[in-house]
């Protein structure tokens, strides 16, 4: 079985929640459903903590330290 990513396990967790929300699904398959949903939301949740910590290694100054400032999307067009 291949890797899950970021975008695979998001794309699920929004399909599971259109599921829930439109009552449709019998009880069993609805706790079901969010148990999935639990688990989908701590991996992604875990993918972007682990992103976090990649960038501010990478944004360290000479010393170490991070090194902060507010995002410009202009320059990064």
């Amino acid at each position: 079985m291949a890797k899950q990513t970021f975008e695979q396990a998001l794309k699920q967790l929004e399909q599971i929640v259109q599921e829930l929300e439109s009552g449709d699904l019998p009880l069993e398959q609805a706790m079901k459903k969010f148990e999935d949903g639990i688990q989908l939301s701590k991996f992604c949740s875990n993918k972007l903590d682990e992103t976090e910590r990649r960038i501010t290694l990478l944004v360290q100054d000479k010393d170490g330290n991070p090194s902060e400032s507010p995002f410009d999307a202009n320059v990064h067009d």
